[in-house]
C-alpha cells in the first residue's frame, strides 16, 4: 500500500522545538476531508496542512488548513511552514502561489547562503476588515482579569480579519501575562455574539511602539493557547495602522508564545493599498521530524 511523506517544522523560530509546530502533508489528494481531519485531531497541533494538486495549474499547490476540529479559510504559520517544506523539496522555488479558501496567498521563499530555506514571507489573502466590538467586560471574564486591565483608549475590543476573523483586544503589559481562559466564559461569549460563529478567538496584546507581546486564545476550537497566530498577528498590524490616519505602512515585531516556552518572532508590515489595508508575514522555521502516513 503507498503512503503519503509528512513533514513538522516549527514556525516563526530559528531554534527547534520553538515557535508554532506544524504538520504538513504532502501529495495528499487521495485524502478526503474527513480522513483529513482525522489526521489533524490525530497529530494534535494548532494546524495540519495538506498540500494537494492546484485548480490553477500556474499555482505553486492548494493547500487545505484544518485544525483539531474544522478546516480553516486562512492561517499565517502553516503557510511559512508548508513553503519551508516544499522549498526543501524543490531547489528552484523562489516563489510560491498557494489556493486557500481565503483567496490566493503569494509567498516569498528565504534561503541562506548555500541555498537551504530558511523561512518565508506570506501575504494575507485579503485585507483588513473589521466587524463588531465586543464589551470589554467580556473580555476580561473570558481571560478571568479584572474590567480595568482591557485598555480601551485606542480602540475597543473588536473582530478583525485579513481572512480568518479574531476578537483583537489591547491589554496591560501585566494582564496579559496573567490571562488565564475560562472554557465557561468562552463559551458564554459564544453564545452572546453568535455572529462570530462557534470558534470565538481572542488575540490580546500589549504594545511598546513598533513591539508587541501577543498571545491567542481559541478554546472552543481546542486550542488552550497558541504559540504563534500569523492569522490573527496581519490583522493586529493592520488594525494599528488604521488608528494612524498620516501613515502609509508600520512594521512591528511580534513576540508570542513566550508563556508557554515556546518563544515565537513575527514580523509584520501593514500597508495601505487602493484595496485597502493588506499585510505581509515574515517568519523563520526550522525542520524537526518526518514520517509516512497510510491512507
Amino acid at each position: 500500500m503507498s503512503t503519503l511523506p509528512f513533514f513538522t517544522v516549527d514556525v516563526f523560530t530559528d531554534t527547534r522545538f520553538g515557535g508554532n509546530p506544524l504538520a504538513v502533508v504532502v501529495s495528499a489528494d487521495a485524502l478526503d476531508d474527513r480522513t483529513m481531519q482525522a489526521v489533524a485531531a490525530e497529530f494534535n497541533l494548532s494546524e495540519t496542512t495538506f498540500v494537494v494538486a492546484p485548480s490553477d495549474p500556474a499555482h505553486t499547490a492548494r493547500v487545505r488548513i484544518f485544525n483539531r476540529t474544522a478546516e480553516m479559510p486562512f492561517a499565517g504559520h502553516p503557510m511559512v511552514g508548508t513553503a519551508f517544506v516544499l522549498a526543501s523539496q524543490r531547489p528552484e522555488l523562489v516563489k510560491a502561489v498557494f489556493e486557500v479558501p481565503a483567496g490566493i496567498v503569494q509567498v516569498d521563499i528565504h534561503r541562506n547562503g548555500e541555498g537551504a530555506p530558511v523561512g518565508a514571507s506570506v501575504v494575507a489573502p485579503q485585507p483588513l476588515s473589521l466587524g463588531d466590538v465586543v464589551a470589554p467586560e467580556v473580555v476580561a471574564r473570558a481571560l478571568q482579569l479584572d474590567p480595568a486591565a482591557v485598555v480601551t483608549k485606542h480602540h475597543l475590543p473588536i473582530a478583525a480579519s485579513n481572512g480568518n476573523p479574531f476578537i483583537i483586544a489591547e491589554l496591560t503589559a501585566e494582564a496579559l501575562s496573567g490571562s488565564d481562559p475560562s472554557l465557561a466564559a468562552f463559551r458564554e461569549a459564544r453564545d452572546a455574539y453568535p455572529q462570530f460563529g462557534d470558534r470565538f478567538a481572542l488575540h490580546v496584546y500589549s504594545r511598546d511602539g513598533q513591539v508587541l507581546r501577543a498571545r491567542m486564545f481559541a478554546p472552543l476550537s481546542g486550542t488552550w493557547e497558541d504559540p504563534a497566530t500569523g492569522s490573527a498577528n496581519a490583522p493586529l498590524a493592520c488594525l494599528l495602522l488604521s488608528l494612524d490616519p498620516e501613515a502609509q505602512a508600520s512594521r512591528f515585531d511580534i513576540h508570542q508564545g513566550v508563556e508557554m516556552g515556546r518563544a515565537s518572532l513575527l514580523q509584520v508590515e501593514a500597508r495601505r493599498t487602493p484595496e485597502g489595508i493588506v499585510a505581509t508575514l515574515r517568519g523563520s522555521c526550522v525542520a524537526v521530524m518526518q514520517g509516512e502516513i497510510t491512507p
